[in-house]
Order: C-alpha cells, then structure tokens, then sequence
C-alpha cells in the first residue's frame, strides 16, 4: 500500500469509526537496572554495562530495583489507577538476538497498576477521557544495529551489531484501554494524551521521558469498524513511535490506510508497522503475536510484590501537583488564554519559565524570552530547550537589566546571544562587548544635535509640526550609538530641541 493509494482522511472518516489502543513505554531513571546492579548511564562504550544477570548467563538470579517498583506506584497513583495488594513478574518468551535470556521479565496477567485514567486536554479547550487498562513493570532489551544496508533495517543488512547496555534498563508500559468516541479527532487526541502522559511523568520525577532519545516510545495500535457497529475491526500495531507530531501521523496515517484497504474489499492483516518520519507513512513489519503465543509463566527467580498499603499512601501524599490543574493555576497566575499556555506547553517551556519567575523576572518577561528569541535558538538547533547553554537565573538577570533600563530588547539580545556562545554570565558579556545603553545626557544631546544637523530637511517638518517624522531622527541616532541609546529618552530630546509637541 503506498501513499497515493491512500484514500481521504473525510472519506475513511465518512464510512468508518477508528479505535485506538496506546501502549507507551518509559524507561525510568533509576542509576541501576531493574534486575541487577550495572549502571544505566547513557554513553558508555557498547557492551560495558553488563553482567551475568542482564545478559542471560547460566546461574545468574535477578534482584529486583526497589526505586523501579516505587516508580512504577507513582505512576500508577498519578494515572488514578487501582495499586495491586499482590503481583508478581512473568517470563515473556521469545526469540530476538538483543534479548540474551530469549525471554523479556515483564508482567502478565497481574501488573502493578490497572483501571485508571488520564484527562487530556485538546487544542480547543475540550477535556477527553483516556481509560487506563494497565500499568506494569518489565525490562528493556539490548540495542541492534543493522550494517550494510540502505534503510537501517535488518532486511537488506550484512550484518548487525549488539549492544546489551540497554538490556535490563527498567521500563513502565502504560497500557490504554479501547479509545472510542474520538472519531474524527482520534489522531488529535493520540498526540494529546502522549503529551499529557508526557508531563505527567516529568512531574513525577521518574524518567525525563525524552521521546528523541528513546526514553519515551508510543506503540500505536488502530482499527477501524463501520458506522454504527460495535464490534471492532482487526488492528494494526505501529512500533516505537518517537515524537508527538509522529503520533499524530501514524494515526492519520492508520485511517487511511485500512479504510483504504477495506474500502477495495481486501483484509487488513493483525500486524506490526514501521513508522517512517520522512513521509508519515508505515509499512509492514511482523505478524503480531498473542499473548498465548509468548508462553508467559511465573517469574520462578522473583519474589511476588506486595506493596504495604500505609507505603502506598505515603507515596500518594507525596505525589506533585498534577500537570493539567498546574497549567490551569499558572494560566491564571500568568495572565495568559488556554490558547498561549497551550503554545508555551508545545514549546516545552511551562518549567523554565516558573524558573525564571522564580529567579525574580516577571511572567511577561519570562514568557516573552523564553518563547521568542530562546525558542528559536532551540528550534534552529533542533534541541530541546532545556538543552540550551543558558539558565533561568540568567535569563531573569537580563530581564532585569531590561526592565532597569540598562539593556533595550536589541542588546538583551546580543547579550543572551554572548551567554549562549559561552562569553558568561549576562553582567559579564555586558561589559566585555559594551553593551550598556546610553543614558548619559551629554553624549545623548551631542548625538542629536548630530542627527539634526545631518538632516535638516526632516528637522524642519517636524519643526512644521510633523511630529511623526521624529521616527526618523531617531533612527538615526540610534544607528550612530549602535543601538545602545535610550530611544524614548533620545525622541523626548529631539522635540525639545525642535520645539515641537506630541
């Protein structure tokens, strides 16, 4: 199925109704794995953090990460989901060359958290409700790299390469229940709730859930069902997807695709997809298993988990202020509409920008830097904000400076530039590129009567009564100070001296 075959996203939507399924994975922060003590650090040569347990050696028995079961509880309580009383982990057998044990320790038919839920806010303002089914435990695997080939993949490869670092890292898989109801805007509420779940995970501090380093992976399962009929098609699985706009695209994607398919009286087969960031399209990856066909089975190495209620409750009083309801109060607080906090939130900003609140900057400021000339700085690079060489302290300095008049918008800007290129803190780049405006009268007055001189014939329209005209005048000095005039002070001494009024 290619691209063009594709039908219009109206017309599937005409006919049928899509019905999502969202799996994401987190891979938690924890210092250690989940079964063992070798580091989880990013980085480190290929193959350097491992041991007999998370590499499958004969005799090697797992321990489990007390920090990755509390995570996992935090999570659950911030999904409002049920804590079990009594777990245990599961044997999930199959065969992958990045899984050395030929079985992944994950959790079956009794995982840690289930039947919870998570309120998404869309771009208009509408709240939906995503029913959890799941929360549970598991480990990641190791990584794979396919050599030789032109698309990266293992078909076409000569060879691949294994780096078991990853393997063992601790992993939460959120599982939702059916998503129905969303019709047209299903796509929309996908990248919705992969944002909110985003957040949400932040704000616990269990995982920096970065999507572009494989801390946070979306696995986008979609069917469609005609109109009008309860009984769901047969679905499609799109693997590892890593941005929010991805999440989007594969839905779309999705739709089209199997009303496509179906459309031509053909059968959409269950299976997993490859999502393909240069066009948003998928193709075929495997046949997709059941559960039956894993073998799950008693962990027999791992103790059952029986978290005690009291710790629970403790956890659950300990828990943040949840992302949604923080929004709301810092929208208000800010002074701000749904749709500005829903760009800062895009941005990925909310939390530099309290910081920079914090630093002493008012929230106009913070917000104005943060999403103007840093936003662009972040977006040119393609990182994330969080990743610029620059912190909120110093940002809250040059609004400050701003604000005191000591610095215009232009020199902030070069100053914030000089702090980004690593020349030091905004004092320091003030004074070392001399970027202090000039409020000295005299220097002031002797730059204007220059601009007036030099243009005599817009000093006389403005003598005339042309008091726009001062712009002009302006400008030109200014230019002559290299920006670093106080304007306001230099058009108040240009109307004095030309005897004009506002």
């Amino acid at each position: 199925m290619t691209v063009t075959e594709l039908v219009s996203y109206e017309d599937a939507l005409a006919t049928y109704d899509p019905v999502m399924g969202l799996e994401v994975h987190v891979e938690l922060g924890t210092k250690t794995k989940m079964f063992c003590g070798c580091s989880t650090a990013l980085g480190a040569e290929p193959n350097s953090q491992t041991c007999p347990t998370c590499l499958g050696l004969p005799g090697a028995l797992p321990v489990m990460n007390a920090i990755g079961v509390e995570s996992a509880i935090k999570i659950g309580l911030a999904l409002h989901c049920e804590i079990a009383e009594w777990c245990r982990f599961a044997r999930k057998n199959y065969f992958y060359p990045d899984m050395p044990k030929n079985f992944q320790t994950s959790q079956y038919d009794e995982p840690i958290a289930f039947n919870g839920y998570l309120d998404v806010q869309l771009e208009d303002g509408e709240i939906f409700r995503v029913d959890i089914e799941r929360a549970h435990m598991e480990e990641d695997t190791g990584k794979s790299t396919h050599v030789g080939g032109a698309t990266g993949r293992i078909h076409g490869a000569s060879h691949s390469l294994l780096d078991y670092n990853r393997a063992g890292i601790p992993l939460i898989e959120i599982v939702t229940k059916p998503i129905v109801g969303a019709g047209e805007r299903a796509p929309e509420v996908a990248k919705a709730y992969v944002a909110e779940l985003r957040e949400l995970i932040k704000a616990l501090g269990v995982s920096e859930a970065r999507m572009e380093m494989g801390q946070m992976r979306c696995d986008v399962n979609l069917s469609l069902r005609l109109n009008g009929v309860e009984k769901f098609g047969t679905r499609s699985e799109t693997k590892n997807v890593n941005s929010l706009r991805s999440v989007e695209r594969a839905a779309r994607y999705e739709i089209q695709r199997h009303a496509a398919v179906l459309g031509s009286g053909g059968t959409i087969i269950q299976e997993t997809r490859h999502f393909h960031e240069e066009d948003g399209s998928t193709t075929a990856g495997r046949i997709k298993e059941e559960a039956e066909d894993y073998r799950y089975f008693p962990e027999p190495d791992l103790v059952p988990v029986a978290p005690a209620r009291d710790w629970v409750e403790e956890l659950r009083a300990g828990l943040p202020e949840l992302p949604r309801l923080r929004r709301k109060r810092l929208r208000e607080e800010w002074g701000i509409s749904e749709h500005e906090m829903q760009s800062v939130l895009n941005a990925g900003v909310i939390d530099l920008i309290t910081a920079t609140i914090e630093a002493g900057a008012d929230a106009a400021s913070a917000r104005k830097w943060w999403m103007g000339e840093l936003a662009r700085r972040a977006n040119e690079e393609s990182i994330d904000p969080t990743a610029l060489p620059i912190t909120p302290t110093q940002v809250a300095r040059v609004a400050e400076l701003v604000a005191d008049g000591g610095l215009n918008d232009k020199l902030a800007r070069q100053v914030i530039e000089g702090v980004l290129a690593g020349e030091g803190d905004p004092d320091t780049v003030v004074d070392k590129r001399g970027l202090k405006i000039v409020s000295d009268e005299g220097a002031l007055g002797t730059a204007v009567d220059e601009a007036i001189a030099a243009n005599a014939a817009i000093a006389d329209k403005i003598r005339g009564g042309k008091v726009a005209a001062a712009g002009a005048l302006v400008g030109a000095v200014m230019k002559a100070t290299r920006g670093q005039a106080d304007a306001a002070r230099v058009r108040e001494l240009i109307l004095e001296r030309l005897g004009a009024a506002e």
